[in-house]
């Protein structure tokens, strides 16, 4: 069997290396493109080497002129905007963890699935998506009666926040407990903010150092407390899964997929497609 050509968008990015330096040591993956904006500075390097591994022949660019099979991006929302086009017209299956993405984003996404496949995640590892079937779990069974703040960590240099994974895992509570109306969502508190209101849902991003991540869902009720927390210990577990979905994804038919499809997930639990939901319910 031929091994799957891969292009890597954002390739010089902290996601980026890591999937080069995993992909080159996959016989069933071939990278055939690596690509970043305009403006990078190891633009032309050998993509390789720009990684911190051996040398592979292959250029840093600007543009993916290879013949490929699947796209990974993890670049910034314009390039995945731009990347969810080319994909498009290119019949080329789209698997992206860019975060920080708005409504005009996931509608760029939603209209690249009408021609070919796409996964879009905030997080590829199989722990935050059990995570998040734990959490939809949690919140079905105690409702509004308790309270939910959710907490997420990154490195110093993330530039987006929340973290997608801590939007994703809003959805996943708010559809568990039938939320419909706008949420009551708080980020961070201080001075006089009063006291919750009914409903209400925290979320607080800490950016410290070199975190890789970190995500807790606190849930409390009267006399007691429910901690959830997930924490990544190298993004080679990001990197995986991406690759992973990479290969899931390729040959199924145009339209958008989920992780919890890769994994194998039930589909019908709660929460299973706020998870993953394309438009951001902030």
């Amino acid at each position: 069997m031929n091994p799957l050509r891969i292009a890597i968008s954002g390739c010089t990015g902290r996601m980026g290396t890591e999937i080069i330096r995993l992909a080159v040591a996959d016989p069933a993956l071939r990278i055939v493109a690596a690509v970043t904006r305009a403006d990078d500075p190891r633009l032309g390097q050998d993509a390789g080497a720009a990684a911190g591994i051996d040398p592979l022949e292959l250029p840093v660019a600007t543009h993916c002129v290879a013949a490929c099979d699947v796209l990974i991006d993890f670049s910034l929302p314009a390039g995945c905007r731009q990347w969810a086009a080319w994909c498009a017209s290119h019949e080329v299956a789209l698997v992206s963890g860019t975060t920080g993405l708005d409504e005009a984003d996931h509608a760029a996404l939603a209209a690249c699935a009408e021609k070919v496949p796409v996964l879009w995640a905030p997080n590829m590892s199989v722990g935050v998506n059990l995570l998040l079937r734990l959490v939809a779990d949690a919140a079905a069974v105690v409702g509004k009666d308790w309270d939910i703040e959710i907490v997420e960590a990154h490195h110093r240099h993330k530039i987006d926040a929340p973290s997608g994974t801590a939007r994703a895992l809003l959805d996943a509570i708010r559809e568990a407990r039938g939320d419909d109306s706008p949420p009551a969502v708080m980020h961070g508190r201080s001075g006089q903010c009063g006291p919750r209101r009914p409903g209400e849902i925290g979320i607080h991003a800490v950016r410290l150092g070199d975190v890789v991540g970190e995500h807790e869902v606190h849930l409390a009720g009267e006399g007691e407390t429910l901690t959830l927390r997930h924490r990544a210990h190298s993004r080679k577990t990001f990197a995986a899964g991406a690759l992973r979905a990479a290969k899931w994804l390729y040959g199924r038919p145009a339209g958008l997929h989920t992780m919890r499809d890769v994994l194998g997930g039930d589909s019908q639990r709660p929460g299973s497609e706020a998870a993953y939901r394309l438009t951001p319910r902030l």
